[in-house]
């Protein structure tokens, strides 16, 4: 079976599970420069670039995702949220854009593979974050027709990341955190692009991230309008993360759920972040509010953002296990008229 296949056959048995938070769990270990650094002998600290990990610690983000593993998850996202051209050129080292995905995505599956032995499939899904520019709006108030990137050069950012990844082994590319549209239209123009190369399917799972309460992203789009805008590109999942925790992304899942023929993968942050910046919602809590929209019959996959630990994940397996997944509405014909289905190469 194709990747899609397999998962779409996991999704139609249960509820899937995503990991939960790296960015957090590589701070509770207290890494210093060194470990950041390595051997690499790069010009500009490392501290805190947590994707270089990858090449100077691999043993980091190994236990990271073992934990998770343990934990319940299904699939791992690979430790490359900033591993992109723009986001590592901060730190001296996009020449090792590369290498990070290829080596993040390689231990992401050697993993997954392991805990597969067990005749339940494991994914990997190749993180793709949103990096810090926009191709929606301008960063200077003063002249609102400027824009940092160009469509060109952030498809070519992404499909760089995007075929380096898949080369490592990941089964798909997640391109999550979407604050803007644009962007994650240039992300699934990128995918393509890896597509035509491999000559087969790269399936991409989108994530979106909700700037306020009324429920729509930077660039101004609800989460309705955001799957109309995505939804060509037939994504395997569809869905939301970070900025809030579940009792803010309540509604939004909601009518995500009612519209999309696509499975549904939500993994909010573990409540909000108190006057530290400090996530203090409990694993029980996360579960049991998640649960919720298990039991409505809202959800294929989920997991936790930030602030979220292997203990967040653990409850939500557990909350989650006894509880169907969605039902997952078929495409429609105008839809197959249009032809819109899934990648699929000529014989």
């Amino acid at each position: 079976m194709t990747p899609r296949e397999q998962f779409l056959a996991e999704a139609a048995k249960r509820i899937l599970i995503i990991d939960g938070a790296f960015g957090t769990e590589i701070q509770q270990r207290k890494l210093t420069e060194a470990d950041y650094a390595g051997s690499l002998g790069l010009s500009k600290d490392q501290k805190g670039n947590n994707d270089i990990l990858a090449i100077t610690r691999p043993d980091v983000p190994e236990a990271i995702h073992r934990a998770y593993f343990e934990a319940g998850a299904d699939i791992a996202e690979t430790n490359t949220f900033s591993a992109n051209r723009i986001s590592q050129a901060d730190y001296g080292a996009e020449h090792l854009v590369r290498e990070i995905n290829v080596e993040s995505a390689r231990l992401a599956r050697r993993v997954a593979d392991e805990f597969a032995t067990d005749g339940r499939p494991r994914f990997v899904a190749g993180a793709i974050g949103p990096t810090n520019k926009t191709l929606s709006l301008s960063p200077d108030v003063n002249d609102p027709g400027f824009r940092e990137i160009g469509w060109d050069e952030l498809v070519d950012v992404y499909r760089e990341q995007a075929a380096a990844l898949v080369e490592g082994g990941a089964d798909f590319i997640l391109i999550e955190t979407v604050f803007d549209t644009l962007n994650a239209k240039a992300g699934i123009m990128a995918v393509r692009e890896v597509e035509r190369d491999l000559g087969r399917e790269v399936p991409i799972m989108l994530s979106m991230t909700l700037t306020d309460l009324s429920g729509r992203n930077l660039s101004g789009h609800t989460v309705e309008a955001f799957w109309y805008a995505v939804r060509h590109a037939r994504p395997l999942t569809i869905g939301l993360n970070c900025s809030f925790g579940a009792t803010q992304l309540r509604p939004h899942v909601r009518a995500l759920s009612a519209i999309a023929d696509a499975a549904i993968m939500v993994y909010p942050n573990a409540g909000l972040p108190n006057e530290l910046g400090q996530y203090d919602e409990l694993p029980e809590e996360t579960a049991a509010l998640v649960k919720e929209w298990a039991a409505a019959g809202q959800v294929n996959v989920l997991g936790g953002c930030c602030g979220s630990t292997p203990a967040h994940i653990a409850a939500i397996a557990r909350a989650a296990k006894s509880l169907p997944p969605r039902v997952i509405p078929q495409l429609d014909a105008v839809t197959r008229l249009a032809g819109l289905e899934p990648f699929v190469m000529a014989a």
